[in-house]
């Protein structure tokens, strides 16, 4: 079949069309190219080339193949999706066409760049060194987040993870936000373009936002076009970048429908078998550059039926360095895990730091040991009444999300919590910082009223 250009229309006889995928006939057409495509009717609908064969190419229409026909028009437009990287881009919303939707002046005058492309060189990159410091226990203390780290939270539906990224985003010291929505319900959205607003981060945040309701191949340009603005800020700016992506699993179900319409063989679960390559991907362009900024990756990953062996749960902690994991409103601190909080422990935190990190979740062991034994009506000892009671406060005071407090002031009232259950001789730590930091904390413990509660109990 042969093609005719006419107006700067490739017309072209549409070969087949399943599902959301338009084959065509076409030369000179790059891999991620996109095109218009244009009806019977005058609608017209982006296309993104998603597969070449010969001279036979498959498009993915954004808009859906209702009301296509294979006397559809297409023009190729020579270039893949592209995004504003100028610094116009802070406190505005995009959606997955690049396309502004919050009702501001556009940015047409503006620079914009490819999205998707290489990763950075190897070369530029610098061993992670610097702590984000959240005001979340949980994570500053026992699995801190580290500047160019990529790390998701592991959720179920259902759970705060919305609230526990927004709170991050807000509380954490970084020079910019740039925020991915895959696949948002409306409350979802409204509520984190409100809360940036209203704890006045907006102004140094730019949003990317697909929703449920767009189209679904949108969903896959939102992740490339912020790590694009991402990378310009850190590389550019020397800026550090925090990127935020909420759900990755509803990105993964989209690579998933697409190869599936394009009737390409499944792997694990229907998912398609470069889930793997597509996550890392972009997981891969968390980095600190030498000579400048630094990006960041924090996403929500949930797991469908609360089971960490899904595909994209699976596949994204192979790829990833660590994971916080948040079931029943609280960070678990068994399942969560930082690789990187070695290179900040101590480093460029306080020194008791370690000590007091790993003998308050070895001591929270032991209680949820001496809590087993309760319920099995087994006799307690002395000292598993002090571990219950030490149980209690340290899920009262540092696994809800909720709790607001900086490094050292948890530090501290990890001592106190430690001094109100326990004698210096219990907790086996190291001789000088039980001399230095035991005495003052079992003071303010007293004077909570901590050690008069725990000998009542």
């Amino acid at each position: 079949m042969t093609s005719t250009i006419r107006d700067l229309w490739q017309y072209t006889r549409v070969e087949a069309l399943v599902g959301d995928i338009l084959v065509v006939r076409a030369g000179d057409v790059g891999l991620g190219d996109l095109a218009v495509v244009e009806n019977w009717d005058g609608a017209e609908s982006l296309g993104q080339v998603v597969e070449i064969d010969a001279d036979r190419v498959s498009l993915q229409v954004f808009a859906g193949g209702k009301g296509l026909s294979t006397e559809s028009r297409v023009r190729f437009l020579g270039h893949p999706m592209q995004t504003v990287v100028s610094e116009n881009v802070l406190g505005r919303i995009f959606n997955g066409s690049g396309e502004l939707v919050d009702g501001g002046p556009e940015l047409y005058d503006d620079p914009r760049q490819d999205v998707g492309g290489p990763s950075v060189n190897p070369v530029t990159r610098v061993v992670p060194r610097n702590l984000i410091e959240t005001g979340i226990p949980m994570i500053d203390v026992f699995n801190c987040l580290v500047e160019s780290q990529k790390i998701p939270i592991f959720s179920i539906a259902g759970e705060p993870h919305n609230e526990l990224l927004a709170r991050i985003a807000v509380q954490a010291k970084a020079d910019v936000i740039v925020f991915a929505g895959l696949g948002l319900i409306f409350d979802d959205f409204h509520f984190f373009r409100s809360r940036f607003e209203q704890q006045g981060v907006f102004g140094r945040a730019v949003m990317f936002v697909n929703q449920a309701s767009d189209p679904i191949v949108e969903r896959l340009f939102v992740t490339d076009a912020a790590l694009k603005v991402a990378e310009r800020f850190a590389v550019d700016d020397g800026k550090r970048v925090l990127v935020l992506m909420t759900d990755m699993t509803n990105y993964a179900d989209a690579l998933k429908e697409i190869g599936i319409s394009m009737e390409r063989v499944p792997s694990n679960r229907g998912y398609m078998g470069d889930l793997y390559s597509q996550l890392a991907v972009r997981y891969e362009r968390a980095c600190d550059y030498r000579g400048a900024g630094s990006v960041t990756i924090l996403t929500v990953t949930t797991m469908p039926g609360g089971d960490v062996t899904h595909p994209v749960p699976d596949n994204t902690g192979y790829i990833t360095e660590g994971q916080f994991y948040l079931h029943d409103g609280a960070l678990d601190p068994f399942g969560s895990l930082s690789r990187l909080k070695q290179q900040v422990v101590g480093k460029v935190t306080r020194r008791d730091h370690s000590q007091v990190m790993n003998t308050m979740i070895r001591l929270f062991s032991e209680a949820k040991d001496a809590e087993t034994k309760q319920s099995m009506a087994f006799d307690l000892s002395e000292f598993d009444e002090k571990l219950l009671r030490y149980g209690e406060l340290f899920r009262e005071r540092f696994t809800r999300i909720d709790v607001d407090l900086r490094l050292n002031d948890a530090l501290d009232l990890g001592w106190e919590t430690l001094a109100a259950c326990f004698e210096p001789d219990e907790l086996l730590m190291k001789e000088d910082l039980v001399a230095e930091f035991y005495g003052p904390a079992k003071e303010r413990a007293g004077a909570r009223g901590d050690l008069a509660e725990a000998t009542t109990k």
